[in-house]
């Protein structure tokens, strides 16, 4: 499932940036300076970098892209699965549905399925699939932290290019015909800080920590759905609360109304 909102959103916003520069008599070059955006974004990534561990880095580097163009699935899509699953499962018994597992499209569902197959303890598969929900908010908070301690550097950092800047302006004070434009460059590294904080990193947790909540929510879904499964409830019951479950944005109109 594409979600492009963070494309969006960080595109939107440094286009709302560059055209206030404009209005105010700026241009686009003023706001675009080598050194200190490479003091800003360079520093930054290598002091959230020393904050935690490579494989902490590495992790968040590949939740990155589904926090940009990816999303997981709405709870209310593993519904019906569950409820065709406890059909057949009401109508035929458990082993009939070894051969549909093998079709699901979701590991998690068919892993929890499996486990009900195989004649796991109910228990014991709550507690398994549990488990593995808290391994995956873990690791998913740590992703968002690296991106959050990303933008709590940031600023910091523009303010030290401000300040070694400012050193470079006092040291030129008897070439007063080129002190404007040094002072302008030397608050740029606070501009970047600030902005690539506000407007990149911290968005970018934010997103992370989002879909680690839905992500979360579909797999409890599922963690009640195979409990249901297991103990041969109704599948209109099952539907019922499944549903009840759900996100108020993913309800059934008639649910939500």
């Amino acid at each position: 499932m594409k979600d492009f909102a963070t494309v969006i959103g960080i595109v939107g916003a440094l286009v709302i940036i560059v055209l206030s520069n404009i209005l105010e008599g700026g241009t686009p070059s003023h706001l675009i300076l080598l050194p200190p955006m490479l003091l800003v974004f360079g520093g930054t990534i290598f002091a959230t970098l020393a904050s935690g561990t490579l494989g902490d880095a590495k992790a968040a580097v590949v939740s990155a892209k589904s926090a940009f163009v990816g999303g997981p699935k709405s709870a209310a899509e593993v519904v019906p699965s569950i409820v065709s699953l406890a059909e057949k499962a009401r109508r035929e018994g458990l082993l009939a549905l070894e051969d549909q597992v093998k079709e699901l499209d979701d590991p998690f569902l068919a892993k929890g399925v499996t486990m009900a197959i195989d004649g796991t303890d109910p228990e014991e598969v709550r507690e398994i699939l549990e488990a593995e929900v808290h391994a995956r908010k873990k690791a998913d908070k740590q992703s968002a932290k690296f991106f959050a301690d990303a933008g709590a550097y940031a600023p910091t950092i523009g303010i030290v290019g401000t300040v070694m800047s400012l050193v470079h302006v006092l040291g030129n004070l008897d070439k007063p015909d080129e002190l404007g434009h040094m002072i302008a460059a030397a608050f740029l590294a606070t501009l970047w800080g600030v902005l690539s904080a506000n407007v990149m990193w911290l968005p970018i947790s934010s997103k992370l920590k989002r879909i680690s909540e839905l992500e979360a929510t579909q797999m409890e879904v599922i963690i009640e759905g195979v409990a249901a499964i297991q103990a041969g409830a109704n599948p209109r019951i099952i539907a019922q609360k499944l549903t009840s479950l759900l996100p108020a944005g993913q309800q059934p109109a008639e649910e939500a109304a």
